[in-house]
């Protein structure tokens, strides 16, 4: 554990130097949109050194500003789902300004670029079935593909994705139905 600076201390530049790379790479991986993910890191720095006084040492530093980005990174997605209007019968439009009707193939592929590979049969059906599920998840209105996503790529907890999102259980139970209904249509078509 990194011992607690103080006020003082807390120098600016070597939390850019040692942090920045780390905290841009993981909102990258959530925001899937660069400008954004600089302004979430900018912002978190910005925070953590307003705030020094409160950290205790309790937990390590990259700990601390982990914390602080996740806490951006929320601030953000409420309120992009705040700005999104929404159509005449109750669906999302399919706005271009806001990050969640990028293509999620950029989702997929950011989260799995990293995968080891080694079998070349195994690497060319894990490919197919990225780009499959990177094509359905396309064809999906743009909320329920991050619904799937945070709940079944990232693993968050159902509570975590309805927080984030600003729905409820039951809403979040219909994206995801209606989600792998769509993706068994997909994967039933397609996969040999």
């Amino acid at each position: 554990m990194e011992n607690c600076p103080s006020q003082q201390s807390f120098d600016p530049d070597a939390l850019v130097d040692r942090y920045a790379d780390q905290l841009f790479r993981y909102a990258l991986a959530h925001v899937h949109d660069r400008s954004v993910a600089e302004d979430v890191v900018q912002e978190t720095f910005l925070a953590a050194l307003e705030n020094s006084a409160q950290f205790k040492g309790q937990s390590s530093l990259q700990t601390w500003l982990f914390g602080i980005l996740k806490h951006k990174m929320i601030d953000h997605f409420r309120r992009s789902w705040r700005q999104a209007p929404l159509a005449d019968d109750g669906e999302e439009t399919n706005r271009t300004d806001t990050v969640y009707t990028r293509n999620p193939m950029t989702f997929v592929k950011e989260r799995w670029k990293f995968v080891m590979r080694g079998d070349p049969q195994a690497d060319f059906e894990q490919k197919a079935f990225w780009n499959l599920l990177a094509r359905g998840l396309a064809e999906l209105n743009p909320r329920a593909a991050t619904a799937f996503a945070l709940r079944e790529i990232e693993q968050l907890s159902t509570k975590d994705v309805c927080a984030r999102m600003q729905i409820s259980e039951s809403n979040l139970w219909v994206m995801l139905h209606r989600a792998r209904r769509h993706l068994r249509q997909i994967f039933e078509g397609s996969w040999t």
